[in-house]
């Protein structure tokens, strides 16, 4: 019998009524057997909640576990909060940086006079088990600003409070576990004893935290090295420290302050001196290499540092030819489709191999061939004139996300390829305890260069984005280690040219529409973004024109 106070709920095909004022906590538990892993958030009539959200209408709900991107990320934030409370026991005069994403996990830097050991790493994690079998509840509240500012700088983080100088709210939403304030930058699961599922793995000078990912949810896997990877990110740290930018508080303030000018010019100095550095190591090794593979994932920049090398290798004395594996991208109505039935654009068997493999050997062995040339716009392949050959010494530029996968040139000695990987690898975090993941910065510049050249729409980018995330952790991420030489492609001060078109697409989706809650959490991080007004002293050869625009080569 249906009670007057009761609302009704529909999860999945299930109609259930249940007394307004539910929390989705409660209601989750019914829910739980059916789900592989924790559910620890939901998507209610499409906009994303925490589990301590109460009913109070009719709603369709989804309940998200481990295997969602956005449980995903309450998740690990649930986690690093843990992380930090455990730390001021066990570490009290050591400062917690959520740094980046390193192997299977994250990589975690503690600062202080204490030199990190093993045993450390034993008693954070022992100490993070007492607090979860406590079930210690993450407890929300809303303060004025002044009151989080005293909060945050009564306990040490000023990187915060330089942060909230660029709020346009005049509140803030603070977390609270065990007597510590901070602030996260979205959703927390309600108690630590949702987070039963991680490991501590000690990795000098720091640690790595591990978790379930998201496709195999209910697994804690094992650290996998990535030595060449780690490396990158040290580099863009030493980056950040020489551009005196290590968070989003000390980019505004350089921008602010009339400093953009100056900042991109030196970013794309330590671009540029990187660029030549590889042409240098391949110009040492060109009597022996033919092919110089660049890959990475979506919205890497590949293109336009591809075009970048073959300048470089020019200045070298070499005559470089270029090569995209996008141009052999077969017809789209023949583009294989993945298991949601969507365009598979990421398989390796979305290009056209024999005819790759067939005009490569042709190359080599010094025939002139014409290659094809692929119409986005139109989804197809196209024949457009454009033929040339190569001699001895001439080495091949081929770029593309499957450049690293030993069966795209099977036929092709390892000796004779030189193998460059790169992603844009944020050097940039939000605070110490909040980062800027990769893919985030990713989405927006291919969010604003599909718009431009591809004529697809910002909703249909964000709605395509699993896809594309799915494909590279099978063809792209498991070969980044084979590199030769990795490359990281972001720009400290991008997020500030980007943002102001970004922020124009983003407001245009519509509530309601299943693109909404990504692109409300990335309005929400760019609001803090303060913009760079000097765009016209971005270089025109600059990895970040290929997505703004008016760049040396899509212009």
């Amino acid at each position: 019998m249906v009670q007057d106070n009761s609302i009704k709920v529909l999860i999945g095909n299930d109609e259930k009524w249940v007394p307004a004022g539910t929390k989705l906590k409660d209601l989750s538990r019914r829910w739980q057997p059916k789900h592989t892993s924790t559910i620890v958030a939901a998507m209610v009539n499409g906009e994303l909640r925490d589990l301590n959200y109460a009913l109070t209408s009719e709603s369709a709900i989804r309940f998200l576990d481990l295997a969602d991107d956005d449980g995903q990320r309450i998740y690990i934030r649930g986690l690093s909060f843990l992380l930090i409370r455990a730390a001021k026991d066990i570490l009290p005069d050591s400062q917690v940086y959520i740094e980046h994403s390193l192997g299977n996990g994250l990589y975690v830097g503690l600062r202080g006079p204490h030199l990190l050991t093993e045993e450390d790493i034993l008693l954070l994690k022992e100490r993070m088990c007492q607090m979860v079998e406590a079930d210690l509840p993450f407890t929300k509240s809303q303060v004025p600003l002044k009151q989080a500012e005293e909060i945050f700088r009564a306990q040490g983080q000023p990187d915060k409070v330089g942060l909230l100088k660029y709020r346009k709210k005049d509140y803030l939403n603070v977390y609270e576990l065990d007597g510590l304030y901070d602030y996260f930058f979205g959703y927390m699961v309600p108690s630590t004893g949702f987070l039963r599922q991680f490991s501590l793995h000690f990795y000098l000078p720091g640690l790595i935290l591990l978790f379930p990912n998201r496709y195999r949810p209910d697994t804690l896997p094992a650290y996998q090295d990535q030595p060449k990877l780690a490396r990158i990110f040290n580099e863009a740290e030493r980056w950040g420290d020489i551009l005196e930018v290590g968070d989003v508080a000390s980019l505004n303030r350089q921008l602010a302050a009339g400093k953009g000018p100056e900042l991109v010019q030196i970013a794309e100095a330590l671009h540029e001196k990187k660029i030549a550095a590889i042409a240098d190591e391949v110009t040492r090794r060109h009597d022996d290499v033919r092919l110089v593979l660049i890959a990475g994932p979506s919205s890497s920049g590949k293109t336009t540092f591809c075009q970048r090398l073959y300048t470089q290798l020019r200045v070298n004395g070499l005559r470089p030819v270029t090569i995209s594996l996008d141009d052999y991208f077969v017809n789209r109505k023949e583009t294989p489709r993945d298991s949601s039935g969507e365009y598979d654009f990421e398989a390796l068997a979305a290009l056209d191999l024999k005819l790759f493999n067939h005009q490569l050997v042709k190359l080599i062995q010094g025939s002139e061939v014409e290659v094809p040339v692929f119409d986005f716009q139109r989804g197809r392949r196209t024949w457009v004139g454009k033929r040339f050959k190569v001699k001895p010494g001439q080495p091949i530029l081929i770029e593309g996300i499957h450049g690293l996968n030993p069966r795209l040139i099977p036929a092709i000695p390892k000796e004779k390829q030189f193998r460059i990987y790169i992603s844009a690898l944020t050097q940039l975090n939000i605070d110490r305890h909040n980062r800027i993941p990769t893919t985030d910065t990713r989405l927006l510049r291919r969010m604003v260069r599909d718009k431009k050249y591809r004529s697809v729409s910002p909703e249909d980018t964000i709605l395509r984005w699993p896809s594309v995330r799915r494909g590279e952790e099978r063809n792209i991420f498991p070969y980044q280690e084979e590199a030769d030489v990795m490359f990281n492609s972001a720009l400290v001060y991008e997020l500030g040219a980007i943002k102001p078109e970004a922020e124009t697409m983003l407001a245009r989706i519509p509530i309601g529409s299943p693109a909404y809650p990504q692109a409300k959490m990335l309005m929400k991080f760019l609001a803090y973004i303060h913009p760079l007004a000097e765009l016209e002293f971005i270089p025109r050869n600059s990895i970040l024109r290929e997505f703004i625009g008016f760049s040396n080569w899509n212009s």
